[in-house]
């Protein structure tokens, strides 16, 4: 493996060491943290199934640019949303487009490529785009939380993204639901209305399902298939 330039490897100590340090500390101390380290370099990654993490971030730098990846495939309800936070909120959504449209990456691909090769579609319309789209940062954050699933819950409040080589901040990884729940009460938070209709997780349209009752709340994700990421947090 290629050894880290001094600086990337200094960044680098710096989130192990953050990610030690801030560990129980609050949501807002996590952000605030991350802007007085990166000041207008860092960002927030949503995928608009609700406003909380953008909430959280403008208290700490209004005006904070939101990453949306527009992927081409998205519920029209999700768009909404998007929109929506958009209008609300004190915070500047960057909407993230794959290189190509969906009749593009059908012409090159072939049809309903999310069915034969979803961790193909997903790399093309999502994992590809949110690193180009992280490109000009030095650290994002992200909804995460470790009780999602068996594969989040390792995941520190701060942490080094070595894929691509910043600093990850999740700040809401220690929450469970009922915090999720309380914080959207408390503050009038907008939610996905999906959510209110079956979906217990959100993503693409055609790769999300409605969920049965007594289902884990990512059920409906890649539904009959092994899946269970999209390679955003891997």
């Amino acid at each position: 493996m290629t050894a880290l330039a001094p600086d990337l490897a200094e960044l680098k100590s710096l989130a192990e060491h953050a990610g030690t340090q801030y560990e129980g500390a609050s949501a807002l101390e996590i952000l605030g943290w991350a802007d007085e380290q990166f000041g207008t370099q860092w960002c927030v990654a949503s995928s608009m199934a609700d406003a909380v993490m953008p909430h959280l971030a403008a208290q700490i730098r209004p005006g904070v640019d939101v990453v949306f990846l527009d992927t081409g495939y998205h519920f029209a309800e999700t768009i909404g949303m998007r929109d929506a936070v958009g209008a609300m909120l004190p915070i500047t959504i960057k909407s993230a487009l794959p290189r190509q449209t969906v009749a593009e990456q059908d012409a090159s691909f072939g049809a309903r490529l999310y069915e034969r090769n979803p961790d193909m579609c997903c790399a093309l319309r999502k994992v590809n785009p949110l690193r180009k789209a992280l490109s000009g940062y030095r650290a994002w954050a992200s909804g995460l939380r470790r009780d999602e699933a068996a594969t989040r819950a390792d995941a520190k409040v701060i942490e080094w993204d070595a894929r691509r080589r910043m600093v990850k901040l999740n700040p809401i990884a220690a929450w469970i639901q009922d915090d999720v729940d309380a914080y959207i009460a408390a503050n009038v938070i907008l939610v996905n209305p999906l959510l209110s209709d079956g979906y217990g997780s959100i993503g693409c349209a055609p790769c999300t399902r409605r969920i049965a009752d007594g289902e884990d709340v990512r059920a409906g994700r890649w539904a009959g298939t092994t899946k269970t990421e999209c390679g955003l947090h891997g």
